[in-house]
């Protein structure tokens, strides 16, 4: 599944904790055009909460979550 996710750009927020992954995903998808895609890899347990609530009130569309022994893997839609 994670391999036929395509994206725009990528940001590893690995080791950075709530709510770091979150403010630097929030920079990196400003820098982005609307439709782009952002994968965000993330290790804080916190970060599957702060995604999707983000998501949900800034109106960007959460493509796809997974975890994987401990790492987070997201990919954001902006919107």
């Amino acid at each position: 599944m994670t391999d036929a996710l395509i994206c725009d750009a990528e940001l590893d927020a690995s080791g950075l904790n709530c709510p770091l992954p979150l403010l630097k995903a929030k920079l990196e998808l400003n820098r982005l055009a609307s439709g782009a895609v952002l994968k965000v890899i993330a290790t804080d347990a916190g970060s599957q909460r702060d995604f999707r609530a983000f998501a949900r009130l800034a109106g960007h569309e959460l493509l796809h979550e997974e975890e994987q022994g401990g790492v987070y893997r997201y990919w954001l839609k902006k919107a």
